[in-house]
């Protein structure tokens, strides 16, 4: 099992693990990306052969980005189940830290995201010393909305996106 002692390791939780993405990873994350149900609200699925090729090069190069997107396993199966991080995101000119998560369907409704999302966040104030983290949720979405919420998020307004897309933008500051 995963502790503070394995470079890999981000963060724990009661039930989760949070830890930099390892060889082994590669062909579950493409799997997750490529799901159809689960990336439904975050632009549809991903070209199968193009993630594992991205993901191999994360593998290799677990400390390259500040921010990313990490593997989450679940405890007491061991399981990786969820993608979940901070990632860098301009929003009207502005640049943010997202907090953004996804989880294969299978696991939806066990309050995984708001675990690990209240850890991340805990993370990103107390250790990184970020000021602000943003959650960009697409309309209709009312389950990540929730997850927004449940992490001390409020909606602060609608934005467009590149490509024209519109999403909803949740926020939350260091001190709330």
């Amino acid at each position: 099992m995963i502790n503070g002692q394995d470079p890999l390791f981000i963060l724990e939780t009661e039930r989760l693990i949070l830890r930099r993405q390892q060889a082994s990873d590669v062909t579950i994350l493409a799997n997750l990306w490529a799901d159809p149900e689960a990336t439904h609200y975050l632009g549809g699925p991903r070209e199968r052969g193009w993630l594992q090729s991205e993901f191999k090069e994360t593998a290799k190069n677990h400390f390259f980005e500040t921010y990313d997107l990490w593997p989450v396993i679940e405890k007491q199966a061991g399981q990786l189940i969820g993608h979940c991080g901070l990632l860098e995101k301009d929003i009207e000119g502005k640049p943010e830290i997202e907090l953004n998560y996804i989880f294969f369907p299978l696991m939806w409704g066990r309050g995984y995201a708001t675990e690990i999302g209240q850890a991340i966040r805990r993370m990103a104030f107390t250790k990184m010393g970020l000021k602000r983290l943003v959650a960009l949720i697409t309309p209709g979405n009312q389950a990540s909305e929730h997850v927004a919420i449940k992490v001390g998020m409020r909606f602060e307004k609608e934005v467009i996106r590149p490509g024209g897309a519109t999403r909803k933008l949740y926020i939350v500051g260091a001190g709330e």
